[in-house]
This record gives C-alpha cells, structure tokens and sequence, in this order.
C-alpha cells in the first residue's frame, strides 16, 4: 500500500486546485472517499469526489463552471477545463424512506461525522493535502491492508439507509478482490426488503462491474450466499442441483459458474455466458443423468431477453445476447458445405463473431468432459469460417447484386412483404452458389421463385 506521505503529488493538478481553492477562502476541504482508496492500492482513480465545510452555494461562488448535480444534498460538480469533480458538504442524512436516498440532509461543520455516515471503512478515507496526512476515524486503512470489506459502524442500519449498499459490498469484494467481513456480510440477507427498492438501472450498472472484474464468477457465489442473487437473476438459481447428462460433469448452475469463470470479455459477454442454459430446466426431458434439453438455446435467449428488459438493458444489449445465446449450440462438421458455413455467418453476424467463439470456448470448459474435443472442434471451424470469408460471397440481402427496386421492375409488383421474401430467397440460393450473384442471373431467377 502506497505511503500517506506521497499521495499529494499524485492526486491530479485539477483536484488540488479545487481544493486549495477551497482552502484559500478559509474552508476546510479534502480530497475522500474512493479515490483515496484507489490511490492506497496503486489502481488506477476514475472518479474524484471533494468533501468540505463550505455550503454549496459558496462553492458555487468560487468557481466559473459549476453545475448544481444533487444541490439538494449538498453536491455541486465542479467544472476545470474538461476535468470535473464532485464537490460535497460535510453532511448527515436523516430518513430514508425511499431505500436509497435520504429524506433530508443536515449540513454539519465535522469531517468525522461526514464519514461516519458513508457506506464501507474503505471508502471513509479523506486526505489533509496541506498536512499530507489520512484522515481515517474508520479504520479503513487497516481495512485495505487486510482485504477487508466492512460496514461503517453497523451494518444493518447501513443497509437500511440505501438497499444498494448490500450490492455494492459484494462488488468491491470481487474489484478489488477483497472479502466481505462476517456481520457485514450476514447483514445483507437481513435487509432483502430494502434493496428491492432500488431501481433496476442501478442494479444493472452493479452486476456489470462485479461481471467485469477478474472474479466474476466468485461474485455471482457471492450474491448466491447472501440471498441477493434469486432476487436479481431467479432464473439462473433454478438450476441449482438440476443434473445434466452425461457429456457434463456438472449441474446446470455449477456448469454455469465454470463457464462464466473462463470467459474473457466484456459485462455483456459475460452475462451471455451467464445466462446462456438458464432454459435447461424448462426444457429438460427424460429421467435425471440422462436428461435431453432440445431447443434450450431458442428457450434462454427468450428468458435471457427477458432478464436484460427488466434490468433495463439497451436494445442493442439485449440484440447481442440473444444473438450469441440462441446460436452457442452447433457441432462443426468436415462435410459441411461452404453455403452451411455462411448461413452460420448470417445468423451470427460478422460483427459477433469472436463472441460467439468465446462463449463456446467457455461453455467448452465448463462441461468438465469433453473439453480438448469440443476446443479442437471450435478451432476447425474458425479456420474454415476465415477461408469461407475471404470467397467475397454474399452475406446479407444488401450484399446483392440486385435490391428492392429491380424486384418489383422485374416481376412488375407493388412494395410489400413479397419483395423483402423474394430477396430473402434469391439470398438463400446465392448463399450456395456465389457465382449467382449477378444482375442478371439473379433477374432471371426471380421467374421461377415461388412467392
């Protein structure tokens, strides 16, 4: 851990400017919270946030560019250049009706009792830059040097103030790879009925750090033992204990955490190996060990897109991974035609391809059978999708020779659902023979087409 002495100069130009602006005018100011406990560790500091004494409408009057972000409680954002910084009065918060925000704030002139009311002892670090000295009534230091995450004071009145702490805990125990302490972490079953009230979009943006981390995986056990998990993806605990076959030395849920720990990529990668079999139990056949799930890669897509509208993903997420899920099950055969390759290609999507390929190389680990066979399969079929692609073929209805208005010239019809099936069938055959994809050809063939 990084020396208390040295961190002046390595907190930003910009942040020392607000703060010894602040000072200047005879308030008292300092750099807290994440930032300082990003700085201890050596990572690498996204976001900087100012504590003082000053009201905010005397930060307001010290600098050019400020914009009144949370007011209300205290906040404005400090504007320097394209830099910006959360500037916050020492405050306390009473109520907390709605699980995540306080009623009413109460501004105080103590930096102690500003960070007795944040959420975790290694986030209540603030930093005096004219004494070069932490501040840290907390024991967060201590904290940091142990591995520890745990509540400011207790914990059950700390998850009681915001239902997001309880996430938020077990999202800093997987960044920063970092235990939960024991009364913090049996805490957060005990406050279930707080973090229901968060909203869906800060969720969301929680399940994607804890998925972007290197201990994705340990954070989805630890969401599983703590009772947070069936509220935020029920689906993926119904296959707990559901038994498989025998081509998989696992459950459905355990496969999936095997998976999930050898996926690289982004979040929403990630989240497709995530949720890329939680339809196995829906579709599931046959006696226990010799179970057959037919169509459960179409099954998971649907609940997967289900799942990601109601954590309110972007459309353009929730594409992604339906695309990648409902298309993870294919067997590469030597016999299959460079025309059954590109359709693979069409269904995919150039642009999802290498995800496709990361699923499947998760999905390939997670098995626990079978790996080096499925793995040297994939590899084949790489090498044959790169040797299909260089043919310049056809992939998509725009890549033809022909569109929309040479149709209807053609067969002398109207705009309509015809043109675009007529298209999708010319598409179809040009995908075996690329050498159809002609005007003229293509012309020639729309006669025959039935239509």
């Amino acid at each position: 851990m990084k020396p208390a002495g040295s961190l002046r100069g390595r907190i930003p130009k910009y942040v020392n400017r607000i703060v010894d602006r602040l000072i200047d005018a005879g308030h008292e100011a300092y750099p807290v919270g994440g930032g300082i406990r990003d700085l201890l560790l050596g990572r690498k500091v996204v976001d900087w946030d100012v504590t003082t004494n000053a009201r905010p409408d005397d930060v307001s009057s010290l600098f050019p560019r400020v914009i009144p972000t949370g007011i209300e409680h205290g906040t404005v954002t400090v504007l320097l250049g394209r830099s910006q910084v959360e500037v916050t009065t020492f405050r306390g918060d009473v109520g907390y009706t709605d699980g995540r925000h306080p009623d009413r704030v109460v501004f105080l002139d103590s930096l102690r009792e500003d960070l007795k009311r944040r959420d975790f002892t290694v986030n209540a670090m603030a930093y005096d830059t004219v004494r070069q000295r932490i501040i840290d009534p907390q024991q967060g230091r201590r904290d940091l040097k142990k591995g520890i995450i745990r509540a400011v004071g207790d914990p059950l009145r700390r998850f009681s103030e915001d239902g997001l702490r309880p996430l938020r805990a077990v999202r800093f125990a997987c960044v920063l790879g970092f235990r939960i302490e024991a009364k913090t972490f049996g805490a957060i079953g005990k406050r279930l009925e707080i973090f229901r009230k968060v909203a869906p979009e800060r969720v969301r943006e929680e399940l994607q750090k804890i998925l972007g981390s290197n201990d994705a995986h340990q954070g989805i056990e630890l969401l599983l033992k703590c009772g947070l998990l069936k509220e935020i993806l029920p689906e993926l605990t119904w296959g707990i204990g559901f038994a498989q076959n025998r081509f998989h030395r696992h459950d459905v849920y355990t496969h999936t955490i095997k998976c999930l720990e050898r996926a690289r990529g982004d979040p929403v990668l990630k989240l497709s190996v995530l949720l890329h079999d939680i339809g196995k139990p829906k579709t599931a056949e046959g006696p226990e060990g010799e179970r057959t799930f037919y169509g459960h890669e179409k099954a998971s897509a649907d609940m997967a897109n289900r799942v990601l509208r109601r954590l309110r993903f972007s459309n353009q997420e929730r594409r992604r991974v339906s695309i990648l899920i409902s298309n993870h099950m294919f067997h590469y055969l030597p016999e299959w035609t460079d025309g059954a390759v590109r359709r693979l290609v069409r269904r995919v999507g150039r642009e999802f391809l290498t995800d496709l390929y990361e699923l499947r190389r998760a999905d390939a680990w997670g098995q626990g059978k079978g790996t080096r066979d499925t793995l040297a399969n994939l590899r084949s079929l790489k090498s044959r999708v790169d040797q299909v692609l260089t043919q310049d073929a056809a992939l998509r209805v725009t890549d033809l020779a022909i569109g929309g208005e040479e149709v209807m010239q053609t067969l002398n019809i109207q705009p309509g659902p015809r043109v675009g099936k007529i298209l999708d069938a010319l598409l179809e055959r040009v995908l075996d023979e690329p050498s159809l994809n002609k005007p003229k050809i293509l012309k020639s063939l729309l006669e025959n087409l039935e239509i």
